[in-house]
């Protein structure tokens, strides 16, 4: 069984991506306009990215992802390499909270206002998430999260 990741990264290329994400989890990454499943070396993955409107407009897809190659500090060695935040979804399934990954390695739940438009999801308003906002305390579905709301946590220990 493999893996599907989709992830947003902060004010880069997309051409940065592919050397970058290929260093990060040490495996091939073949782009999907270019990959032909016939000739696919072992545990190469499959990467889709392209730009957006909005906040971290550059998105990321990877296919084929091997199981047991961890999410979270894949995602926080790229944002190192790349030295730029990433965004990935959390477990709260709210469309408006992700996970903000910095270079540094850190973690925490921050949301965005979310509007669908024919280009896609467009992301703006960037917000902690924080008890100091109404929206994420007493019964909300932050609470409900392994992220809480004014949580930071290190990518490795998160994993």
């Amino acid at each position: 069984m493999t893996e599907l990741w989709n992830w947003r990264i902060d004010q880069v290329r997309p051409v940065e991506v592919y050397p970058a994400l290929a260093e990060a989890i040490g495996r091939v990454v073949m782009p999907l306009a270019v990959a032909d499943p016939a000739r696919l070396p072992t545990y190469a993955v499959i990467c889709d990215v392209w730009q957006a409107p909005g906040e971290f407009a550059t998105i990321v897809d990877c296919y084929g992802v091997p199981d047991g190659l961890p999410e979270l500090p894949s995602v926080a060695a790229l944002a190192r390499l790349l030295d730029r935040n990433c965004l990935l979804r959390d477990d709260t399934l709210d469309d408006t909270r992700h996970l903000l990954v910095a270079p540094d390695g850190s973690i925490r739940p921050v949301h965005f206002d979310v509007r669908e438009t024919d280009d896609g999801e467009v992301l703006s308003e960037r917000r902690l998430c924080t008890e100091a906002d109404s929206r994420c305390r007493g019964w909300s579905r932050c609470h409900r999260s392994r992220w809480t709301p004014d949580s930071v946590n290190p990518a490795l220990a998160a994993a």
